[in-house]
């Protein structure tokens, strides 16, 4: 049974891959607007976001 789970994560997990590589990209675009229009609370909210993106596609990864 464990085996199936562990599985089942992995697929789920290479499913996950792509899209989240395309939230990347967004949230790059938008950290690059923010920091054109000097707009500091996006970015550090853009920020933020990237880097739990960047945790999860790390965990994905491994």
């Amino acid at each position: 049974m464990e085996k199936v789970i562990q599985t089942l994560k992995r697929i789920d997990g290479e499913k996950r891959i792509p899209v989240l590589k395309m939230e990347i990209d967004y949230e790059l675009q938008t950290l690059y607007d923010a920091l054109q229009a000097n707009e500091e609370g996006q970015i550090k909210e853009s920020k933020q976001k990237l880097e739990r993106l960047r945790s999860e596609l790390i965990h994905l990864e491994a």
